[in-house]
């Protein structure tokens, strides 16, 4: 693949991943207003297949997503921005790893929505996925140590979110040198902020997990939404962090056009 063709991959990845946190956020909003359930990224996704052209849609979303998944890799193993190999750099590039494995997984899961295998184990829900993944880890050796370290790194992870929604640290990553208009900075603010929010509340199901020992207490971003929204506040709580995803959606479209992109190809 030439280095234009993986330029274009890596931007429909992102936009790729703009729609779905769009659905993501909309879908919770309509939760908040409702009452009912809120969904996360592979159930968002599920939503597509009785649309009209929906299983193009899903394909497109899987190419995207594993455009992205891609970039995500050999910032990884490359290193492209030269972020080095202190502990610094490592912590971003070991980020870059996960992000990328988990957007492989993810665009697997569009794959077989597109395929019409809904039913496959690989579209179940991601709490469902998130509490098996945790069974099988509890079955090894040090896989409580491992559980609760993977908490551990979302609770840095929701650091760093929170730290660019803080700074608008993120708006570095764009192309050229003229500041970004003000709306692009609040919903990216507000973007990041909001998945600051899930990562923490996401990181404390695995904890609770390894402290427990219980793959049941283990969950993934709709767990996280509707542990928001079982508070007395919750469909406020829900409906802010609601638009958040939502504009975390938008920016992301904003990135498939002007994110400053470095790639490696064969």
């Amino acid at each position: 693949m030439n280095e234009q063709g993986a330029n274009a991959l890596a931007r429909l990845g992102f936009a790729a991943r703009g729609l779905v946190y769009i659905m993501v956020g909309w879908f919770a909003l309509d939760a908040a207003r409702t009452g009912g359930a809120p969904t996360d990224n592979q159930a968002a996704m599920a939503s597509l297949i009785d649309k009209p052209f929906g299983h193009i849609l899903l394909g497109l979303i899987a190419l995207g997503l594993a455009g992205y998944a891609f970039w995500r890799l050999t910032e990884a193993f490359f290193d492209p921005e030269r972020h080095g190999t202190d502990a610094k750099g490592i912590f971003k590039r070991l980020g870059f790893a996960i992000s990328g494995i988990a957007h492989i997984l993810l665009a697997w899961t569009a794959v077989k929505l597109a395929l019409h295998k809904s039913t496959d184990r690989g579209t179940m829900p991601g709490d469902d996925r998130a509490e098996d993944w945790t069974r099988w880890l509890l079955d090894q050796p040090a896989g409580v140590f491992l559980i609760g370290a993977i908490g551990i790194i979302l609770f840095v992870v929701a650091g760093t979110q929170a730290v660019k929604s803080a700074r608008c640290s993120f708006l570095k990553d764009l192309e050229g040198g003229t500041p970004a208009p003000s709306h692009v900075r609040t919903i990216g603010r507000l973007g990041y902020a909001a998945r600051a929010v899930v990562f923490v509340i996401t990181g404390w199901f695995f904890v609770m997990a390894a402290w427990t020992s219980n793959a049941a207490r283990a969950g993934g971003m709709g767990g996280a939404l509707r542990e928001l929204q079982s508070h007395q506040q919750g469909p406020v709580l829900l409906g802010i962090v609601a638009v958040g995803l939502t504009c975390f959606g938008l920016y992301s479209l904003v990135e498939a056009r002007y994110r400053r992109v470095r790639v490696v190809t064969a």
